[in-house]
């Protein structure tokens, strides 16, 4: 199958939804927005497009290739699809405008930067869990990040008693955080059954090709862990809960897919 008819619907149709969800928050006082069905339509449609480009990179007869750039866009996909899903029931449209035009970018380097990092076809099943839990907890606190972004420039605007532009057309801010916290609490989960399972199921988490990624997610849990706890004990927000957020986030990103591009990409092993 000819990737190329895949990926030009699936960046076109990611755009397409992340300009609605755009245009849903900066619309003029009185404007009738964009329905939000169809960014929720157009978006299951670049994900089912994705979805079938990912299959084609993913899986060879000689295993599973999470290449780099592989793993991005299947994380991506991941992401697109628990927020659109999440955005059926919660306000979280506004994540789209930031994550949908992000993915439509990792289609096109899938694309364009081919790789290859097999896991063997006879890998062991409890491996392949462990993989696809540890791409959830990301996935789930990536989205918890943008949510502390937008967060964080809805309360400067709010501070600065300028709440026009996008920020009047968010939820309140109270409903925002309560959000990124229920992010967090289920990212945590995820990240603590990522952890779990890979001590019980690899032959060492301190593996000289693991130990900087273990170490680093580790850190990221603890952090987590302190900032919930944080928020349990102290009632921490604002300002505080946002630091903590992106200092949990960017020491995961760091784990998850620093470490592979060095390896990958500057040291081709």
């Amino acid at each position: 199958m000819n990737k190329i008819l895949l990926l030009l619907p699936a960046v076109l149709l990611y755009l397409a939804s992340g300009t609605v969800f755009t245009l849903r928050l900066f619309r003029k006082a009185g404007a009738k927005p964009p329905a939000k069905a169809l960014g929720l339509a157009l978006g299951f449609g670049a994900l089912l497009f994705h979805g079938t480009i990912l299959y084609l990179n993913l899986y060879t007869q000689q295993g599973l290739n999470f290449s780099f750039f592989n793993a991005v866009s299947f994380a991506a996909w991941v992401i697109c699809l628990l927020y659109l899903l999440t955005a059926l029931a919660k306000p979280v449209e506004s994540l789209g405008m930031v994550l949908l035009p992000l993915a439509a970018v990792t289609v096109v380097m899938e694309q364009v930067f081919p790789g290859v990092r097999l896991l063997p076809p006879l890998t062991d099943w409890r491996l392949r869990g462990h993989v696809i839990i540890s791409i959830l907890a990301y996935s789930v606190l990536a989205m918890a990040a943008v949510q502390a972004i937008l967060l964080a420039i809805q309360d400067r605007h709010l501070r600065s008693h300028h709440p026009g532009g996008f920020i009047r057309s968010l939820p309140p801010l109270q409903t925002m955080e309560g959000l990124m916290f229920e992010m967090i609490a289920i990212g945590f989960v995820l990240l603590t059954l990522a952890l779990g399972s890979g001590f019980l199921f690899l032959e060492d988490m301190f593996a000289q090709h693991l130990a900087h990624k273990t170490i680093l997610s580790i850190i990221a849990w603890i952090v987590f862990a302190v900032l919930l706890w944080g928020r349990y004990r102290f009632g921490w927000r604002g300002r505080t809960a946002i630091r903590w957020t992106l200092s949990g986030f960017a020491l995961l990103a760091l784990a998850y897919f620093g470490s592979k591009a060095v390896l990958e990409l500057i040291l081709n092993k």
